[in-house]
């Protein structure tokens, strides 16, 4: 299991892309947010645990509902299938986790510029009205990741 982590707007996403497309179908690809809300940054993470690490820790196809955010407002979405892969790539905020830590291969930290330059390219791609809200987002894990010391248990830093 591999953990792509760091603030938003840094490249996560992109990082992750890259590294399935690598791995070709020796891998699956979950990301955090298909969970996180901007209410519920990182409090979901016993829906990831049940739905998709168990199972999968057992040898079994594991799922979760991921969240559509076609509205503006955060719903239940559709229901994803997660094969057993020979990789999990884990993207997002919290990905590389204390409470994961154990389980994975690599955690990989990537830094993508100062927060001014973050906030510009999350703001480029989610849109001017979601400003406050990843500015805001921004407050919060800057504090989550001091806590949980997540740049500082990664194995490679980009």
């Amino acid at each position: 299991m591999l953990a792509i982590d760091g603030p938003s707007g840094a490249g996560k996403s992109t990082l992750a892309a890259e590294a399935v497309e690598a791995l070709g179908p020796r891998a699956e690809l979950v990301s955090t947010d298909a969970f996180a809300t901007w209410n519920d940054p990182v409090a979901w993470w016993p829906q990831l645990e049940t739905g998709v690490l168990g199972p999968l820790a057992q040898g079994r196809p594991g799922e979760y509902r991921r969240m559509d955010w076609t509205s503006g407002t955060p719903q239940p979405g559709e229901l994803v299938a997660v094969e057993v892969p020979e990789v999990l790539v884990l993207e997002g905020v919290s990905s590389g986790r204390r409470a994961v830590r154990s389980r994975l291969s690599q955690l990989c930290w990537i830094e993508g510029g100062t927060e001014a330059e973050r906030l510009s390219r999350a703001v480029a791609r989610d849109g001017e009205e979601a400003r406050a809200e990843l500015r805001r987002w921004q407050l919060f894990e800057r504090g989550w990741f001091a806590v949980d010391g997540t740049r500082e248990a990664a194995d490679k830093l980009v």
